[in-house]
């Protein structure tokens, strides 16, 4: 049997590993009073399959991200009855995935496909439970931006802020104030659907207000 400094961090709860190195999916887990115990990204090929679709490569993804840290995780003492938590985030226009932009001709792609357009972006998260149950969500939401002027498609490229962004753009900094448009969750177009999240981790029994009193 584990014992309990094994299953649980000092305060009692059970631990949370979170399966990405965002910052900002940690910030949004951070708001929602949930500080993970560890972080476990997974270096994962995000190269979509042949005839895969959007909604497809988000699911393939988070889950293959929790399994990889699941396997790391279960070798650990202090983490091998932890919570997994994983999520991918897909920027689509119209049946075409758009990258996360690494330099700054893909970034410039992506602005000319999104400027004046509706576009959607779908998150999924997995969350692999201390007994290995698999729980998945899928969260779409349809995002217009602007027509782009010259000088703001050159500025925003020239910012950087798209580096390592799916579709291209960060909709919480500059970016966000070409959004027209939003129907869906805000916090899924970040990185992590807070609503489902949440909702995921308390069903499944993690204690996810537990320092809510604690930051009053």
């Amino acid at each position: 049997m584990a014992s309990s400094s094994e299953v649980s961090n000092p305060n009692g709860y059970p631990k949370l590993v979170l399966a990405s190195a965002s910052p900002r999916r940690l910030a949004l887990l951070q708001q929602a009073g949930i500080e993970p115990d560890a972080l476990l990204p997974a270096d994962v090929d995000e190269t979509p399959l042949k005839s895969e679709g959007a909604k497809e490569l988000a699911k393939r993804l988070a889950r293959s991200k929790a399994e990889v840290a699941r396997k790391v995780a279960r070798t650990r003492e202090d983490l091998k009855s932890a919570y997994i938590l994983s999520a991918d985030t897909v920027v689509v226009v119209g049946r075409r995935i758009l990258p996360k932009a690494e330099v700054v001709d893909e970034a410039a792609g992506c602005l000319r496909l999104l400027s004046g357009r509706q576009h959607r972006v779908y998150t999924s998260i997995c969350l692999i439970t201390p007994k290995d149950a698999i729980r998945e969500r899928l969260v779409e939401t349809r995002v217009r931006f602007k027509r782009l002027s010259r000088d703001e498609f050159e500025r925003y490229l020239a910012s950087g802020e798209w580096r390592g962004k799916a579709g291209g753009y960060a909709i919480q900094g500059l970016a966000g104030t070409f959004v027209v448009k939003l129907v869906g969750s805000y916090s899924n177009v970040v990185g992590l659907p807070l609503y489902e999240a949440v909702g995921l981790l308390d069903g499944e029994g993690y204690p996810v207000r537990s320092s809510w009193l604690e930051a009053a």
